[in-house]
């Protein structure tokens, strides 16, 4: 296990990108970020906090997350407005989110505070169409996190963090999801936070309070752990040949404040390849901060 990157407050949404390298964010202390394949880091975009997913969009540019769900033009034309909380009930931001095959977006919202005092109240497993509307597929979510597809896209698997699951769904035609079950129940005290789903089924999940990625085989046994060194383990994305791990990791329990690291490491099994979005951006309004 490689360390490529450090000094962050607390590293989400790893993404790849065959042209550019690996597109991360920072909750803590904002910004949209670039490792690329030269090994060199730039900024997206500055200072967006609470970025919690990021998917490629099919027209270049990207989707990123937070206090609302924006495009982010490839060519710096004004950003356009996909989601906002007042559209969801109760919603006050969302999380992390993925593509399934025909380029739809699912997400989770967030019913309250993630950090610092205050209730936390339940959210929604949501998609947003390819005509940019949005549905809620799923409630009940206390704090939604990694969600990710089965190599064949009838399984849709999503992490709970504070209910220390990962969820399954099976999936419909017409992308609405059947009733939820408990995919994989982690030990008190552990935090199921990103996913992402390999070739051969399994289901890799971050342990935010565990210092490991957790491997589930796709029934839900557990698999193995992949040990990392340092305690906060938020996300983790393939990248390359799809057989280059990438995991991230916040400050939390570490040596210093700001110690989130980026670490790669080679697997044998290669992970799936996460889709382009193709929702309408064409028809979204500009975004104004």
């Amino acid at each position: 296990m490689q360390e490529v990157a450090t000094g962050y407050g607390l590293i989400e949404a790893p993404t790849w990108s065959d042209s550019r390298g690996l597109i991360f964010s920072d909750v803590r202390n904002g910004g949209v970020y670039c490792l690329g394949l030269d090994g060199k880091i730039s900024t997206i975009v500055p200072k967006r906090r609470g970025v919690g997913g990021i998917a490629l969009h099919a027209q270049g540019g990207l989707v990123i997350g937070g206090r609302d769900i924006i495009y982010v033009p490839a060519d710096g034309s004004p950003q356009k407005l996909l989601l906002a909380p007042s559209q969801i009930s109760g919603a006050i931001g969302f999380n992390d989110l993925t593509v399934d095959a025909k380029g739809r977006i699912y997400l989770g919202s967030l019913g309250g505070v993630v950090f610092g005092e205050g209730e936390l109240k339940p959210g929604n497993l949501l998609v947003i169409d390819l005509d940019g509307t949005p549905r809620i597929l799923s409630d009940g979510v206390i704090l939604t996190n990694g969600v990710g597809f089965s190599p064949d896209g009838r399984r849709l698997y999503h992490s709970d963090s504070r209910n220390e699951h990962v969820r399954v769904y099976d999936v419909n035609a017409d992308g609405s999801v059947g009733k939820w079950r408990v995919f994989a129940q982690f030990e008190k005290g552990r935090v199921p936070d990103g996913l992402k789903v390999a070739s051969d089924g399994a289901v890799w999940v971050a342990d935010a309070r565990g210092s490991r990625i957790a491997v589930f085989e796709p029934d839900g046994r557990h698999r193995t752990d992949v040990h990392v060194p340092l305690p906060m383990v938020t996300s983790l994305c393939f990248g390359g040949d799809m057989r280059d791990l990438y995991i991230v990791t916040g400050s939390e329990g570490g040596p210093r404040e700001n110690c989130g690291t980026i670490y790669r490491m080679r697997v044998d099994v290669p992970g799936l390849k996460v889709p382009m979005t193709k929702v309408d951006v064409a028809h979204a309004p500009v975004y104004s901060r």
